[in-house]
């Protein structure tokens, strides 16, 4: 039979952040013993449980589910990676998360000319309101 969480998943997890058995077990209000059922696959963990173990374990349901760490494989979209262009005439900060063609002013601006972001250009990030709107400032 599948287990749809495996016991081998809950024990590598809570061995990866040192916790006993004992000390999950008082995270998810369940005895040790439940643990140690779970993960000798003689037992399985309420379907109410999925979310509180995933957290307690720190992966995501899906992680717990098979098992398998997901890794966020897409680097172009992080902003710490951008280029960052500089108009010659207005002085505009324009940023790119991959190559492209940024013009301003009537003026190309050429990829060769774009800088990194790097510790003299930091971006900082902040929430503005209760939306989804970030306010980008680049210091």
């Amino acid at each position: 039979m599948n287990n749809y969480i495996t016991g081998a998943t809950i024990k590598t997890l809570r061995d990866k952040l040192h916790l006993t058995q004992s000390q999950l077990a008082e995270k998810l209000c369940v005895s040790d013993k439940a643990i140690s059922k779970w993960e000798t696959g003689k037992g399985f963990p309420d379907i109410s449980l999925m979310e509180p173990l995933a957290a307690a374990l720190r992966v995501s349901i899906p992680e717990l589910l098979t098992g398998e760490q997901i890794i966020n494989a897409n680097r172009c979209a992080n902003i710490m990676k951008s280029n960052i262009y500089i108009c010659p005439i207005c002085r505009n900060i324009l940023y790119s998360t991959g190559a492209a063609l940024i013009s301003c002013c009537g003026v190309t601006l050429p990829p060769e000319q774009a800088e990194n972001a790097d510790t003299e250009h930091q971006f900082l990030c902040k929430k503005m309101m209760m939306n989804t709107e970030y306010l980008f400032v680049i210091l």
